[in-house]
């Protein structure tokens, strides 16, 4: 499939996600700020050369959920900084050609947003209807069998009031009643609030979940279910959530929301992305809109639970291209502030072949802060456990993937001042051996390829912008595919294996190596009798013949 000739800017570009409370600390009180983010934006365009940032939460929050609990969308919570702060960030990151896209969390609000206060006063308040309220059963238990992510069931009990409220997430986090035209244009309100301030973007935190059943039905269930899934979430796995969330509607309210963001297109048009967790094609497909005027990009998480194998990840990949509406474009991610970071999943040597084929694959990239330099996962102590869901289901908790940033190998590991006291989750063992400052004077560092690698793909259209076509006859263990325009045709070869590998190409006989993933390898090459060592990929140039 090979898309149009005229692209915007977050199809072309790379974005870099990151976690405010990880990535710098200018204060020393061992969370990361938005002042941090503003000292190291050089480091994101100049020395890594990403295209735009994704900030994960920042707004007030009693930090239940580390943001995701909003208290006031409209502003910036003080452990963060302020919207002036906030203001500056934005401007600065323009005057770098960084684009800026930020986290919108429509589903709930933290249960001491004055909103629900006021909804929980009284059942005669003007907000009652903002949330989702319902009665007992006859036998005083929840209205339905719907239950929480993070455990248990999704109603909690008010007894001044006497009715349940629905929480998908956190008894903290009510959810919204997106049924309610005063909510939607609420929430709307703030999507102009931010983009009057200048955002880029957003992205959609749990998009799917905003409209459910309106009748509020059970979700039938399958106690079977949890054995097929590859992170089991305990008994949540065992219902289809097809009554709490994603309810057809949902897709009335993304077309609006479409059109919102594209009243604000001037000279740089706004993009959306959903998070999704939704892994039938057909049924994630629609999140593009029938006419592609709903989200410009529902996340593609496929690639984060794949077996690090050549035929699991193509068929991942050949998939994704066939769901696509025409037109639709294509995304991928190897890593988020809620998945085992990539080092640990597959290994230090294979996260290096992970980072080609992240930013070779057709579509946007999203790189997780970290990922650039192999941070890997670090055991929390149980006294130093931060996530609630890693309480309740420890092996979904995600503090060892939040971990600081580790920019040095002096103390703090550059992440606090010197002076700080204890940061907020401890720190990498390895910090003092994988680190930015480290890497940077390392010709064959992991951060050394990265940044060779999305320098190349800046300079040639074929990765940016052509066709993907995958190629057959290769050994099992690597994967091979084709980037190319009507100029430009460039050979992706994978291996997967620690073993060496002979392959045979069909097609020009040359080709010159423009980049491997060991940082050795250059020149002209026999595409007939091509030798691929193991854990290693190859960017080729084919030379017409």
């Amino acid at each position: 499939m090979t898309p149009s000739t005229s692209h915007l800017w977050w199809q072309t570009g790379v974005i870099y996600q990151i976690y405010p409370r990880s990535f710098k600390d200018t204060t020393g009180n061992g969370v990361g700020d938005l002042r941090g983010i503003i000292e190291k934006l050089d480091y994101l365009s100049d020395t890594l050369g990403v295209d735009a940032i994704w900030l994960s939460p920042f707004y007030p929050s009693p930090m239940a959920d580390f943001g995701y609990d909003v208290a006031d969308y409209t502003d910036v919570d003080p452990l963060f900084g302020d919207l002036a702060t906030f203001d500056e960030l934005v401007a600065r990151a323009h005057e770098r050609n960084l684009q800026l896209l930020i986290d919108l969390v429509p589903n709930h609000t933290s249960d001491r947003h004055p909103w629900f206060i006021e909804s929980r006063s009284t059942r005669d308040s003007r907000k009652r209807d903002w949330y989702v309220w319902a009665d007992p059963q006859p036998d005083g238990s929840p209205p339905n069998n719907w239950l929480s992510v993070f455990g248990g069931s999704a109603w909690e009990w008010d007894e001044a009031t006497g009715q349940y409220y629905l929480h998908s997430f956190l008894k903290e986090q009510p959810d919204l009643n997106w049924r309610n035209p005063e909510v939607k244009e609420a929430m709307f309100d703030v999507v102009r609030f931010w983009l009057e301030r200048d955002v880029d973007g957003f992205r959609v935190d749990v998009a799917h979940y905003i409209m459910k059943d309106p009748q509020l039905r059970d979700n039938p269930l399958d106690p079977e279910r949890a054995k097929s899934i590859h992170r089991p979430m305990g008994d949540y796995d065992s219902q289809f959530h097809v009554r709490d969330s994603g309810h057809p509607d949902v897709h009335d309210v993304y077309r609006e929301f479409r059109q919102l963001l594209d009243s604000y297109n001037d000279e740089n048009p706004r993009v959306s992305i959903g998070e999704i967790h939704i892994f039938d094609w057909e049924e994630w497909a629609t999140y593009y809109g029938e006419d592609l005027d709903e989200l410009h990009m529902p996340f593609n998480f496929a690639l984060l639970n794949v077996d690090w194998r050549a035929e699991a990840v193509r068929k991942v990949v050949d998939s994704l291209e066939e769901a696509l509406p025409q037109g639709a474009w294509p995304n991928y991610v190897l890593g988020n502030h809620d998945e085992p970071r990539l080092a640990s999943r597959y290994g230090r040597e294979e996260a290096r072949v992970a980072a080609m084929l992240l930013l070779t694959l057709r579509g946007t990239p999203t790189i997780y802060y970290g990922d650039e330099i192999g941070m890997v996962d670090v055991p929390i102590p149980p006294e130093q456990l931060q996530d609630p869901w890693g309480e309740t289901l420890p092996q979904m908790g995600r503090d060892p993937c939040r971990t600081p940033m580790q920019w040095t190998g002096g103390p703090n590991a550059g992440f606090s001042p010197a002076q700080t006291g204890e940061l907020w989750l401890p720190l990498a063992d390895d910090y003092q051996s994988v680190n930015v400052e480290r890497e940077l004077g390392e010709p064959a560092s992991l951060l050394n390829l990265t940044r060779r690698l999305l320098a190349y793909r800046a300079a040639i259209p074929a990765l940016t912008v052509g066709g993907y076509e995958p190629v057959d006859g290769v050994p099992e263990t690597c994967y091979a595919y084709l980037r190319e325009t009507d100029e430009q045709r460039v050979l992706v070869i994978l291996n997967f294996s620690d073993r060496e590998e002979r392959v045979r190409i069909a097609g020009p006989e040359r080709g010159e190596i423009a980049l491997s993933s060991h940082l050795d390898r250059s020149g002209g090459v026999d595409l007939r009798a091509l030798s691929v060592r193991g854990n290693e990929g190859l960017i080729i140039e084919l030379v017409p013949s």
